[in-house]
């Protein structure tokens, strides 16, 4: 069974940076795709980040320049840098990956982690 677990998330000020983790387990991590999402009160969730098992990378505009999604396989775990916070960041913040090496589905999803931004 995958389990994605998310830690890091805080209240920071604006400007600050933070460092979310997602530690998955059940599978074998390495081959499968990986994302950020978030979803701030009364809002659609949205990607934010995302990585291949490739290693490649892609981002919301909205944070683009700011934010860097990476993954140590041998560790099992996805990390999203999040620079130069900004209030409009505020949200939970879900790991999510998809269900196969074919798939673009997310269909594991963590229980989220809250980022707050004060300004």
């Amino acid at each position: 069974q995958v389990q994605l677990v998310e830690s890091g998330g805080g209240l920071v000020q604006a400007g600050d940076s933070l460092r979310l983790s997602c530690a998955a387990s059940g599978r074998t991590f390495s081959n499968y795709k990986m994302g950020w999402f978030r979803q701030a009160p009364g809002k659609q969730r949205e990607l934010v980040a995302a990585i291949t098992s490739r290693g490649i990378t892609n981002y919301a505009d909205s944070v683009k320049g700011r934010f860097t999604i990476s993954r140590d396989n041998a560790k099992n775990t996805v990390y999203l840098r999040m620079n130069s916070l900004k209030p409009e960041d505020t949200a939970v913040y879900y790991c999510a990956t998809v269900r196969n090496v074919w798939s673009q589905e997310y269909a594991y999803w963590g229980r989220g982690t809250q980022v707050t931004v004060s300004s």
